[in-house]
């Protein structure tokens, strides 16, 4: 089917601000064997080279006149852009005194109390060494994903040019979100005597969060490379904490949606930079759906964020999934049944 827009052109100032080197090498796009990722875009700019383009999409995305402060003030931005501000409680020291308790009863208190702080719904997983990025540390064991859904009135409103910050303030209210529900239960779990440290986003630090929530039963990779939930689609946000808490662990699950999106093409033809592949690639030892970082990137810093693909997704519609849930479980006793 062809596609239904234009192939998108970065500005030349865009371009003059990506890294001289190839995105999808430095991400393991064609590396055969199973390594840590290093750090990229969202890290500290220091960290990669992609620290100029990385400044450039911050000044986009906060300096806009009379919509910059808007936006800044959804993700709680610091003044240097790369820090956050009054995102939950600050952290307490863990409690000299640890409270035993099933993993099962501690797992089932977890999922209570991130429920009644706002998430939408959480993951528990072990955590896998590959998902530590290079240069960093994540010495507790257990991984806690958490997700906050979008307003899909909202975030369908992106892309956010100028004139239309709609989606990505909606973006940066998630974003706090999440992350103030992460730093309220790290809090929880260090007063019950176990060490516990958070991870929000946009930011990124030590933890890949996605393969993490995958693992912890979240949902399915899909072929724009973001997570697809049964109940919210590609529609909401990710933070985390790992702590050392006896927890029962989730299960990865699937509903169908890799399926799916093999013969599904409405993200693929509604990507203006055409970054999304209707294959997977080999990515550091793992086939997978990968997005093309050198096309998505320029895009994603003139449209401040952009997030199409999230909003275009059939099962982020609202009412969607639930329907889409039922025909794939239908086809598939089906073909149990043949």
């Amino acid at each position: 089917m062809a596609r239904k827009i234009p192939i998108w052109e970065p500005s030349d100032e865009t371009k003059s601000a990506m890294a001289p080197i190839d995105g999808n090498e430095y991400c393991g796009v064609g590396e055969s064997s199973v390594v840590r990722p290093k750090p990229f875009f969202w890290h500290d700019p220091a960290l990669h080279p992609w620290g100029r383009m990385q400044q450039y999409t911050v000044q986009l995305m906060f300096g806009v006149p009379g919509e910059g402060d808007q936006v800044a003030q959804a993700f709680r931005a610091g003044a240097d852009g790369i820090s956050f501000e009054q995102r939950g409680p600050e952290a307490i020291p863990v409690a000299d005194t640890k409270i035993e308790k099933t993993p099962q009863d501690w797992s089932e208190n977890i999922r209570a109390f991130a429920l009644a702080n706002e998430a939408d719904d959480i993951g528990i997983a072990r955590l896998d060494p590959t998902w530590v990025f290079e240069g960093f540390e994540v010495n507790l064991p257990n991984i806690i994903t958490i997700a906050v859904a979008h307003d899909y009135n909202e975030i369908k409103e992106v892309p956010s040019l100028p004139g239309s910050p709609r989606g990505i303030i909606e973006v940066g209210k998630q974003y706090t979100r999440g992350a103030t529900v992460a730093n309220r239960l790290r809090n929880y779990i260090r007063a019950q005597g176990y060490n516990a440290d958070s991870y929000e986003g946009p930011m990124a630090a030590g933890l890949l969060m996605i393969p993490a929530a995958i693992a912890g039963g979240l949902g399915e990779l899909g072929k724009h490379h973001s997570i697809i939930h049964p109940r919210f689609g590609s529609s909401f946000r990710l933070a985390a904490v790992a702590t050392d808490m006896p927890l029962k662990l989730n299960e990865p699950i699937d509903f169908g949606a890799d399926d799916f999106c093999l013969s599904c093409q409405i993200c693929t033809d509604n990507c203006p930079p055409a970054a999304i592949s209707d294959e997977k690639q080999i990515v550091r030892g793992v086939e997978k759906w990968h997005i093309d970082f050198d096309k998505c990137i320029p895009f994603f810093a003139e449209a401040r964020g952009c997030a199409i693909c999230i909003a275009v997704c059939p099962w982020s519609r609202p009412g969607v999934a639930k329907g889409l849930l039922q025909k794939i479980a239908k086809k598939r006793a089906r073909s149990v049944g043949k």
